[in-house]
């Protein structure tokens, strides 16, 4: 029923990317530390630490690094004959499917060895693959139904208000006028938002401008409430405790200790 083509594992790759294409094999992406960009027949989506995506076969599909940060994610690329039916829901129905693992632990162990295994040349090895394989198929399959797949209108939502607030992270922003973007209900909104990312709109906002101030408190001459101020907040005490919530110390200390390549994994 399963071909396996191959099982990689990308680890921290500078400039990874993939072409644009129609994929003649299926993929599925799980991604265990940082975060993913993809072209999925010409919607973006990101998968970050938990994510799993499954890409069908004949998907026009492109990735690369987000907004130039490595990544860790398994890539397991595979061909399957789906008559009968598998019973798996992502598989027969044939269809791009992204969803976010609750218990991701044992799925990434499953990926670590299979990938360990497929590298090997021990007997017996398109066998225990087979089944390794299998299993991780079952498990992801158990993994969405605790956790419901991401439809493409909510990827899509998310998206709109993403780039929103890439763009405008510095503004004053209320989840009110967030709504108003994609025509949804603000409570709506901020469930949906969290659902995909796995924060609020409001909590993304202020990890975008946490991320600015690490990097201008290492490559900048602005004093602690110049940035403040910079990022919109009006009071600099409130920054120093987001900024110690979110990077675990305070601006001062970062600004001492701090390494730019070390801030995608103190705001996770």
């Amino acid at each position: 029923m399963f071909q396996l083509i191959s099982v990689n594992f990308d680890n921290h790759i500078p400039n990874w990317h993939t072409q644009l294409e129609s994929i003649p094999y299926n993929v599925l992406s799980i991604v265990k530390e940082g975060k993913v960009r993809y072209d999925i027949n010409g919607d973006e989506v990101i998968g970050e630490r938990s994510d799993a995506l499954f890409i069908p076969q004949s998907t026009r599909r492109a990735g690369g690094n987000w907004m130039g940060t490595a990544h860790q994610k398994f890539t397991i690329l595979f061909a399957y004959d789906n008559a009968p039916m598998t019973g798996i829901p992502f598989l027969d129905q044939a269809r791009f499917a992204k969803f976010r693992m609750p218990d991701p632990l044992q799925v990434f162990d499953l990926c670590g060895r299979l990938h360990e295994e497929m590298r090997g040349g021990k007997s017996y090895r398109a066998f225990i693959c087979l089944g390794l394989f299998q299993e991780l198929v079952g498990t992801l399959a158990r993994e969405m139904e605790k956790s419901p797949e991401l439809t493409p209108s909510k990827l899509k939502y998310a998206e709109t208000i993403k780039k929103h607030l890439l763009a405008h992270y510095r503004d004053q922003i209320e989840i009110e006028q967030l709504a108003g973007l994609v025509g949804l209900t603000p409570n709506y909104v901020t469930a949906m938002f969290k659902e995909v990312c796995g924060h609020s709109p409001i909590r993304y906002m202020h990890r975008l401008r946490i991320l600015e101030a690490c990097g201008l408190l290492l490559g900048s001459t602005m004093t602690v409430a110049d940035i403040a101020q910079y990022l919109g907040y009006y009071d600099t005490s409130y920054f120093c405790r987001m900024f110690k919530q979110l990077a675990g110390m305070s601006p001062t200390e970062y600004a001492k200790r701090g390494d730019l390549s070390e801030t995608s994994k103190l705001l996770v």
